[in-house]
């Protein structure tokens, strides 16, 4: 996990986030004024577009602050600011017009584009463009080069935070709602063995060790080698609610045998490790709050999880 916790607190993504809340803010609550300060005339439209890019800003920034290792995220703050030069682009060719027209009509300057202003304005949003596609070009060669799948999800459980720590530390109750687990044995002294279905009917078994615990706060965990599938992960626990209930955050990384083209060959049949542990989440809330797991199909095939959960063996009745 220690390239996980480094991507996590990458100084530029967190910039980012940074930047893309503030903005996304002041276009979102005043876009008229926004469009002033860079140099576009406020019109329903131009604010109109502003809001929504603001919007757009500050669901990024808020998304790359919780998640700042994820390329994604920053591929959507590029598309961001070619909307944001769009815009711009827009309003120099206004500003051309309103130039030409004031050579046949006297017109105030402060009744169009100021085009020096938002020439400016394309010159800054166009360096920070290029900042922006430079960190998701190495954020994507990273993961790339990595041939890691990764997973990062939270979830509030309506549980204190002593409680939901104490199930998720049985380690042998895990597949109880993690699908994609056929079985896991406590051997002392923090080891355990785990027994998980591989696509195409396979299984893969490692044993693994707990390497961080703080009771009631955190767990994290690594397989030990040699192991087939190099894995690791943690779970923190924060009380939200005064206590009574608990954000869960997992995060999960594992190494797919082959490296890149294990990696591929799993996204080509489907095992997104993302929807995967948004799934086992879900259910594990499920299992703490009211004692059993409320299944669904929402497609004719459903999820990943969803369809090794029907590859399960029927329980004989009792």
């Amino acid at each position: 996990m220690a390239r996980r916790k480094a991507a996590s607190k990458d100084p530029l993504s967190q910039a980012f986030g940074w930047l893309s809340t503030g903005v996304g803010t002041v276009q979102a609550l005043s876009p008229a004024r926004m469009c002033s300060a860079v140099g576009v005339r406020p019109t329903p439209g131009s604010t109109a577009l502003m809001r929504a890019v603001g919007m757009q800003e500050l669901a990024v920034g808020t998304g790359i602050l919780a998640q700042p290792q994820r390329a994604g995220l920053l591929w959507t703050r590029v598309a961001g600011d070619v909307a944001h030069l769009t815009l711009l682009g827009v309003a120099l060719q206004s500003a051309d017009r309103d130039r030409r027209i004031a050579g046949l009509i006297p017109v105030r300057r402060s009744d169009g584009s100021d085009r020096r202003r938002v020439a400016r304005t394309v010159a800054a949003v166009l360096g920070v463009t290029l900042l922006d596609l430079a960190a998701a070009v190495r954020l994507s060669r990273a993961d790339q080069d990595n041939g890691s799948l990764r997973a990062r999800s939270s979830l509030t459980v309506n549980r204190p935070a002593e409680e939901v720590y104490r199930q998720w530390r049985d380690l042998e109750k895990l597949p109880e709602f993690m699908a994609h687990l056929e079985s896991v044995r406590t051997t002392g002294n923090g080891r355990s063995h785990w027994v998980a279905r591989a696509p195409a009917g396979r299984t893969v078994e490692w044993d693994a060790e707990i390497v961080d615990e703080r009771p009631n706060e955190l767990i994290a965990w690594r397989s030990v080698d040699p192991a087939t599938v190099p894995n690791a992960g943690k779970v923190i626990f924060a009380p939200v609610r005064d206590g009574r209930a608990t954000e869960m955050t997992v995060e999960l990384e594992y190494h797919p045998p082959g490296g890149k083209v294990g990696k591929a060959v799993a996204t080509l049949l489907g095992e997104d490790p993302q929807q995967q542990l948004r799934d086992d989440l879900r259910r594990f809330k499920q299992v703490i709050e009211t004692g059993e797991v409320v299944r669904s199909d929402g497609s004719p095939d459903g999820t990943i999880t969803q369809r090794l959960l029907r590859q399960r063996p029927a329980q004989p009745p009792s």
